[in-house]
């Protein structure tokens, strides 16, 4: 098969499934199962990015071993986290206040949005695409350095998941702002470890000498991620629901840390 047709291909499929996550949602299911679809689905597409054999574009097998073991093992943490999560829990306030803008409109705005994330799947199995398929022969440093990136990342994020979770299931912290372990150090340290773990695949891509100029588009995974967490679908609509259930508490906690990379607060924030 020759990567266009791979991708054709792979495109349809991240097109059905969002769409059959579409119905699940009219048909009443929790939206929080959109997350865990969406989570399942790219690291499917990650996997098969990096296993299916294409005209070409072989590589060397154990690094597209290594780097399908990743993209499976990170998005099955994620996956099954927002899964149980989900049985748990009531509605993503994400969703319910997306549907609550939205009006009448919400159906066909929820299939055009659930579709943009098909989108957005294809482009980062493109990363993980490129990252197996780096032409380099052997195993070279960036390819170790990438892999203990991926290795920090996946740990970090179910760490911070684990953090917050055990704090949330406390009854004495209801209507609290997680501030403990690595969320005293940002407020999202899930989503900063999230990014992390797609710099670990552009330097697998790009390798030791940068000489592969396709490996360079990788870099599109890290920088494409930052603006989904920090300026669209992560944080915004997240704290926006921190300010109206926590207020005061959220306000001092915005003063103290910073909202993505980890550190203190070093500016003035204005809601």
């Amino acid at each position: 098969m020759v990567p266009a047709a791979f991708f054709v291909l792979l495109a349809a499929a991240l097109s059905l499934a969002m769409m059959l996550a579409w119905l699940s949602v009219l048909a009443g299911s929790k939206s929080g199962w959109v997350d865990a679809t969406w989570s399942f689905l790219l690291g499917a597409a990650g996997l098969v990015a990096a296993l299916t054999p294409l005209s070409g574009w072989e590589g060397e097998f154990a690094r597209r071993l290594a780097v399908a073991v990743a993209a499976g093992v990170s998005a099955s943490r994620l996956g099954l986290h927002i899964a149980h999560r989900t049985l748990g829990g009531g509605e993503d306030p994400r969703y319910a206040k997306l549907r609550e803008e939205w009006g009448a409109r919400w159906r066909f705005r929820l299939l055009v949005f659930l579709e943009i994330q098909a989108g957005a799947a294809l482009l980062l199995a493109g990363t993980i695409f490129l990252a197996a398929r780096n032409p380099a022969p052997g195993l070279q440093w960036t390819d170790v350095g990438g892999f203990l990136i991926l290795l920090v990342a996946i740990v970090g994020e179910g760490i911070a998941d684990a953090q917050l979770a055990r704090f949330r299931s406390d009854p004495a912290h209801k209507d609290q702002v997680c501030d403990v372990g690595l969320w005293g150090f940002s407020r999202h340290p899930n989503y900063f470890f999230q990014w992390l773990g797609w710099t670990g695949y552009a330097v697998i891509a790009i390798g030791p000498v940068g000489g592969w100029p396709l490996g360079w588009a990788a870099v599109a995974g890290p920088v494409f991620m930052y603006w989904l967490l920090v300026h669209v679908s992560g944080i915004p609509p997240l704290e926006a629901h921190m300010w109206r259930t926590r207020g005061p508490a959220f306000a001092a906690y915005v003063e103290r840390v910073n909202a993505f990379w980890p550190g203190p607060q070093t500016k003035e924030v204005s809601r």
